[in-house]
């Protein structure tokens, strides 16, 4: 029975789905005014690998993931940059698919964009008016928080409690037009020179908190089962799109909110100020994409981590361990048997470790208890692949599973067929040159291979080899 701890809730839930057998499930995207940073990363392969394991539960997800592509950053960046806003965001979209792709990340059902979104929002702005729920004050709109009775269920905060100023957004100027401190903004009127749309308070354009809402209820429904992002959104950004969706539908927003754990550099938040803040674009010229992809899956999404050279060299060596125990199956599988008298025993204990998986990932997706029944399973591997006879039932099902589990995790160990003939073919002329004590040639094969990356391992099973 797969559970999840509900931010709105403050404890674990069974998972029931609005329909059964489908999943409606969105999360917030980046602002588009640069490259991804390795806190974005995290939310997105975190609720990826979180979306994998919904599909190898067998539902059907419908994911929507936004790109917020107008706001104040864009603007600043575009002016910098001497472009338009929308070339801006288009230049980091592009971006963003080229570094999420490198990191196994599946591409969202959908990916709708604010800039295409304008009259969807100007519609359901214009709805709260309508219901009293929002005011035109001087060409900008307002939602009136104090009128949402349930507002600051989510973060579980006392309205009156409440601090001005709670969103970066807020400043002085901006307060005067307002009727309660506490009220944020549905509609921006335009400044000058700055990119703006038409609308029946004046030219202008959305605030941040109602894009998301639009997009989510357009998409999906005005009840959907996960909304997901970081921590730091779930105050004010998800209790203002609360606010905002079930003040214009009368209906309950998300069933499961979920939220990510945040990422820290050496052990210190990752910050602008700090100057330890890091691109993504930038980190895979160095580290290889599946390494950072594996290191982040395999924490528990509400988790902390902290990105570091040393833990992206145990996610390596972590890896490594898993992708050599998958190999040395493969290697066995040249002088395998098609079956022995144990098969039924080993097919058993590997249906034991799928189960045992099922069993930890369903306990709010915890992929650090997940991952560790994988490495149970790569030990039983090596184990079973140093057999003087082994079963190719056996063998084909333990890679079989492997794959299966690290999916999961957006991990796939896809066959080396480069120079995999030369390499089998140098083994064999080193073997035979040991055989006939040339000891001379046989070294030089294997600093040959070495050069190439190629390791030799000499077993009691013959020489295998692997690339380093």
């Amino acid at each position: 029975m797969l559970k999840i701890y509900n931010t709105l809730t403050r404890q674990k839930e069974e998972f029931i789905p609005l329909e059964e057998g489908k999943v409606k499930m969105y999360v917030c995207g980046p602002t588009v005014y640069n490259y991804i940073h390795i806190g974005n990363a995290r939310s997105t392969v975190a609720f990826d690998t979180v979306r994998r394991y919904l599909e190898y539960k067998g539902f059907d997800v419908n994911y929507v993931s936004n790109f917020t592509d107008v706001d104040d950053k864009i603007i600043r960046t575009a002016k910098e940059l001497n472009i338009t806003a929308p070339e801006v965001a288009q230049r980091f979209i592009d971006a963003y698919y080229e570094d999420t792709a490198a990191l196994g990340v599946a591409k969202a059902t959908k990916n709708p964009r604010v800039m295409d979104s304008m009259p969807d929002i100007v519609e359901f702005i214009q709805a709260l008016i309508e219901k009293e729920y929002a005011y035109e004050s001087m060409g900008d709109v307002y939602f009136r928080t104090r009128k949402f009775k349930d507002y600051g269920k989510l973060s579980d905060m006392s309205i009156d409690d409440l601090e001005v100023g709670a969103s970066n957004r807020l400043e002085d100027e901006e307060n005067k037009k307002k009727e309660d401190p506490l009220d944020f903004a549905l509609w921006k009127a335009a400044k000058a020179d700055e990119i703006s749309w038409d609308s029946p308070w004046g030219k202008g354009r959305p605030g941040w908190h109602i894009e998301c809402s639009v997009m989510a209820t357009k998409y999906l429904g005005d009840t959907i089962d996960i909304h997901a992002g970081g921590q730091d959104l779930a105050f004010p950004h998800h209790e203002n799109e609360i606010a905002q969706s079930e003040a214009k539908t009368g209906h309950p927003f998300a069933h499961y909110w979920m939220h990510n754990g945040f990422v820290t550099m050496d052990n210190e938040k990752m910050s602008k100020s700090l100057g330890n803040f890091v691109l993504v674009h930038d980190i895979i010229k160095q580290v290889d994409p599946q390494i950072l992809r594996f290191f982040m899956a395999t924490t528990q999404y509400r988790r902390p981590i902290s990105y570091s050279m040393a833990t992206i060299e145990e996610a390596k060596n972590n890896l490594a361990k898993l992708r050599n125990a998958y190999e040395n199956v493969g290697h066995r599988l040249k002088d395998a048997v098609e079956s022995i008298g144990t098969d039924d025993e080993k097919l058993a204990q590997l249906e034991q470790f799928k189960q045992d998986f099922i069993h930890e990932m369903d306990d709010d997706f915890n992929a650090a208890n997940g991952i560790t029944v994988v490495y149970e399973l790569a030990k039983t591997m090596n184990i079973y692949s140093e057999q003087a006879e082994v079963s190719k039932v056996v063998l084909e099902a333990m890679r079989e599973l492997m794959s299966e589990l690290l999916q999961v995790f957006g991990i796939t160990f896809e066959e080396e067929t480069l120079l995999d003939e030369k390499i089998e073919q140098l083994i064999v002329e080193r073997n035979e040159a040991r055989a006939a004590k040339n000891f001379q040639r046989s070294d030089e094969i294997r600093d040959l291979l070495k050069a190439e990356g190629i390791i030799l391992d000499d077993t009691p099973q013959g020489t295998r080899w692997k690339r380093g």
